[in-house]
């Protein structure tokens, strides 16, 4: 084996439909002091942590109220990074982004086919060499990696959890950050549109649920630490990070029953979402863009 190469793992991952695929190199480790890293769009900071290596910032999105978001081993020596939920339209900011901090994006995540902006992943690819693109094996998209539920995502030091929470799509994931030690603390849920702050994910088309929507949330959500932030696909009001505890106690969908939710899932009465007929098919191959 190379020496000082990451380590890259995925658990039970297929590069194809076909096929499973290993990810497995060496790691060399290096330890640098603690630096304080802060949100572009959050005002928490790393010292929230129980490790000071996470480099994190919220990116927006404004036409489609997108977050992207970006993490990285910072205290590796290959500073292995990776971005979930990019938009086509921010991909040249998030590069430069990248860049400037000295990092090597090698992850391209969605947490389902987005129905509101085309993906960033498909120009990542054609600018980013050896990224990969990143998305459950239940969405059935084309990606070069597929998760399922219990997958771990290996950054450096660090890992995402993968768990499956359909019901706005039938392939809609949520990322947690690893429960050890070593990891984050608090921990960290990329919600996709299952959970936004307030609110959650239309289930009106795209396979989706609300019956599935609201097991998903209860049982794989809101059964995480109560001091676990809450970082959604979307926001529209402002709002950039919440936790389970505070949905659980303040959101007006997820504090009513299973009836009542499915009621009022069934008479939000929403228009039909402008990019859909452009968004699905592109994501379905994960926004890889036509040369013409």
């Amino acid at each position: 084996m190379l020496p000082n190469m990451l380590r890259f793992c995925f658990t039970t991952l297929c590069a194809s439909k076909a096929s499973p695929i290993p990810l497995s190199v060496s790691v060399s480790k290096a330890i640098l002091k603690p630096t304080r890293v802060r949100s572009q769009m959050a005002s928490f900071s790393s010292s929230s942590f129980s490790s000071s290596k996470l480099l994190f910032r919220q990116l927006f999105e404004k036409e489609s109220s997108t977050y992207t978001y970006l993490l990285a081993d910072a205290s590796h020596p290959e500073r292995p990074a990776l971005l979930i939920d990019p938009v086509d339209k921010t991909v040249d900011r998030d590069v430069l982004l990248i860049e400037q901090l000295g990092l090597k994006l090698v992850y391209a995540l969605n947490t389902h086919v987005h129905a509101d902006h085309v993906t960033g992943t498909g120009l990542l690819k054609s600018k980013v060499p050896g990224v990969k693109s990143v998305i459950s094996k239940a969405s059935g998209a084309t990606a070069d990696l597929y998760l399922e539920p219990g997958d771990k995502v290996h950054f450096g030091d660090f890992f995402l959890e993968v768990r499956a929470t359909p019901g706005h799509t039938k392939g809609c994931v949520t990322y947690v950050t690893g429960d050890a030690p070593d990891q984050p603390q608090p921990r960290m849920a990329f919600t996709g549109d299952a959970v936004l702050i307030r609110g959650c994910g239309r289930t009106d088309f795209q396979g989706g649920s609300s019956e599935q929507l609201y097991k998903s949330i209860h049982t794989q959500i809101c059964t995480l630490p109560k001091n676990t932030l809450i970082y959604p696909a979307h926001d529209y009001r402002g709002f950039t990070v919440s936790t389970v505890g505070e949905e659980m106690e303040h959101n007006p969908r997820l504090t009513k029953d299973e009836e009542k939710f499915k009621n009022i899932m069934a008479n939000l009465n929403l228009p039909y979402p402008k990019m859909i007929d452009i968004a699905v098919p592109a994501n379905m191959v994960c926004g890889i863009q036509s040369n013409q």
